[in-house]
C-alpha cells in the first residue's frame, strides 16, 4: 500500500469525524495488514504506541495540564491582570496590553493555549467589555495572546518536539522566550494603533484603575507576588540545574497547590477530586493522540516516507528562502485543519532532515514549527482558542476570527523574522 493512499484515507477519517487517534491507529495498521511481508504488524503498532508513551519528558505534559488548571480555579490569573493593570492601566491600551502580558505570564504557567485563553478570558473579556470596549474585539484579542501559551516556556508542544526530534526540552525553552516576548510586543502595538484609533472610555477605565489604585502598590504587588514568581520558580529550576524539566512540573503542581490552597485560599481540598478528574479528562485525549502517533511515524518511516518526501521537495526547490518559505505555507495549512499534537509528532520526522540539509538547527526548526502551529490555534476551520473565547462570550467564530485577522498579520510578520533570522531563537542557548 502507497503512502499517498495512506494520506488519503487518513484525511477521510478526519473529515468523517473519527477521532484523530482512531485514525492514526487505524491507518498505521493498513499496511501489515494489506501487506504480509511488511515489517509493521498489527502487533508491531501496538510495541510501537506503547514504547511512544513509555518517556520519562513525556510526564511533563500530564503536570503542566494539572498545574494550569489548578492556578485556572485558584484565580491565579486575576492576580496577574491586577498588578499589570495598575501599572498599565491609564495609558492608551493600558487594558488590552495588561490582558495580553497576562496571558504571557499564564502562558508560562499553564504551558498550553487553550488553557491560557480559558483562564484568563473568563475574566478579562467581562471586564473588557464593561470598560467599553466591543466583545469582539476583546475576544479576539484573549484568543490571539492565548496563542502565546505554547510559545512562552514551559510550553507543551515544545515538550512533544523535544519527543519528535530528540532535542533537549530545555533548549526549546529558553529557544522560546525572545520569540514569545517580540509576538506579544507586536500585539501589544496594534492594541496601542486600535485604541488610538476607536478611542477608549478613559472615565471609566480609570474609574477602575482609581479603584485599584486605592488598594496601594504594596497591597496590589503583595497579592500578585505569589502569581508573579510562579514561572519564576518553575523555569528557575530549570536552568539552575536543580530540576530537569519533568521535575520541575511537578514543583509547578505542588506550588500551584500550596498557592490557590493556603495563601489566597481559592479552593478548597475538596475541590481537588473534581481538578483531577479535569486533569485526567484534558490529558488522556493527548495521550492517547501521542501513542497512535508515535506509531504512525514509525509505519511512516518503514516505508521510507521521509526520505521520499526529502527528496522531492529538494529536487523542486533548490531555493533556501523559497524552501522556507513552503514549509511555512504548508504548515500553516495543516496548523488550521489538525491539532497540534499529532500535527507535530507526524510531520516532524518528516520536514526536520529536509531543514537540517539546508543548515537550519533543529531548535530553531522547532520554534519555527510551534509557532506556525499556534497560528492554527486562531484561523478556522479547527481554531481552538477561537471555539474556547467563543463558548465564553457567545460570539459567533468566525466573528471572532474576522477581528483577529490583524493581530494574525502581526503574528505571521514575526514568523518570517523567526524564520529568517535564527538569532532571535537561538541566542540564548
Amino acid at each position: 500500500m502507497s503512502a499517498i493512499v495512506i494520506f488519503i484515507l487518513f484525511v477521510i477519517c478526519l473529515l468523517i469525524a473519527v477521532p484523530v487517534s482512531i485514525s492514526l491507529g487505524v491507518v498505521a495498521t493498513l499496511p501489515g495488514a494489506f501487506d504480509g511481508s511488511f515489517t509493521a504488524s498489527a502487533s508491531y503498532v501496538i510495541r510501537s504506541m506503547l514504547g511512544g508513551i513509555d518517556s520519562f519528558p513525556l510526564l511533563a505534559v500530564p503536570m503542566f495540564v494539572l498545574a494550569g488548571i489548578l492556578m485556572a480555579h485558584g484565580g491565579i490569573s486575576k492576580k496577574l491582570f491586577d498588578v499589570f493593570s495598575y501599572f498599565l492601566g491609564k495609558r492608551t491600551a493600558g487594558i488590552p496590553c495588561a490582558v495580553i502580558i497576562t496571558c504571557l505570564f499564564y502562558g508560562a504557567i499553564s504551558g498550553s493555549a487553550p488553557a491560557t485563553v480559558a483562564a484568563v478570558g473568563s475574566m478579562t473579556i467581562p471586564l473588557l467589555t464593561e470598560l467599553g470596549y466591543k466583545k469582539d474585539f476583546s475576544t479576539a484579542i484573549v484568543a490571539v495572546a492565548g496563542g502565546l501559551g505554547v510559545i512562552i516556556p514551559p510550553s507543551i508542544p515544545f515538550i512533544m518536539y523535544a519527543m519528535a526530534s530528540g532535542e533537549s526540552v530545555s533548549d526549546l525553552f529558553l529557544a522560546g522566550i525572545i520569540p514569545g516576548v517580540m509576538i506579544a510586543l507586536m500585539l501589544m502595538f496594534y492594541a496601542y494603533y486600535h485604541c488610538r484609533r476607536y478611542g477608549e472610555d478613559k472615565e471609566r477605565i480609570n474609574a477602575k484603575i482609581d479603584a485599584l489604585h486605592e488598594k496601594g502598590f504594596f497591597k496590589v504587588l503583595k497579592e500578585s507576588l505569589w502569581a508573579l514568581i510562579s514561572p519564576v520558580i518553575v523555569l528557575g529550576c530549570i536552568y539552575s540545574g536543580v530540576a530537569s524539566p519533568t521535575e520541575a512540573a511537578v514543583i509547578s503542581v505542588f506550588y500551584a497547590l500550596f498557592v490557590s490552597l493556603v495563601i489566597y485560599k481559592t479552593i478548597r481540598i475538596r475541590d481537588i477530586w473534581g481538578i483531577l478528574v479535569e486533569a485526567m479528562r484534558t490529558y488522556a485525549p493527548i495521550l492517547f493522540i501521542l501513542a497512535a502517533s508515535t506509531a504512525f511515524s514509525r509505519v511512516l518511516t518503514l516505508m521510507q516516507v521521509p526520505q521520499l518526501v526529502s527528496s522531492w521537495i529538494l529536487d523542486h526547490f533548490t531555493n533556501q528562502i523559497i524552501l522556507l518559505l513552503v514549509i511555512n505555507l504548508f504548515l500553516l495549512l495543516v496548523g488550521m485543519v489538525m491539532d497540534t499534537t499529532p500535527a507535530i509528532l507526524i510531520l516532524s520526522p518528516i520536514l526536520l532532515p529536509i531543514v537540517m540539509q539546508i543548515g537550519m538547527n533543529p531548535v530553531h526548526f522547532g520554534v519555527m514549527l510551534i509557532v506556525n502551529l499556534a497560528v492554527g490555534f486562531v484561523t478556522p476551520p479547527i481554531g481552538v482558542n477561537l471555539f474556547v473565547a467563543s463558548s465564553l462570550t457567545g460570539e459567533p467564530v468566525m466573528k471572532i476570527a474576522k477581528k483577529a485577522m490583524p493581530m494574525i498579520g502581526y503574528f505571521l510578520f514575526a514568523l518570517l523574522l523567526i524564520t529568517f533570522i535564527p538569532a532571535i531563537s537561538l541566542v540564548l542557548l
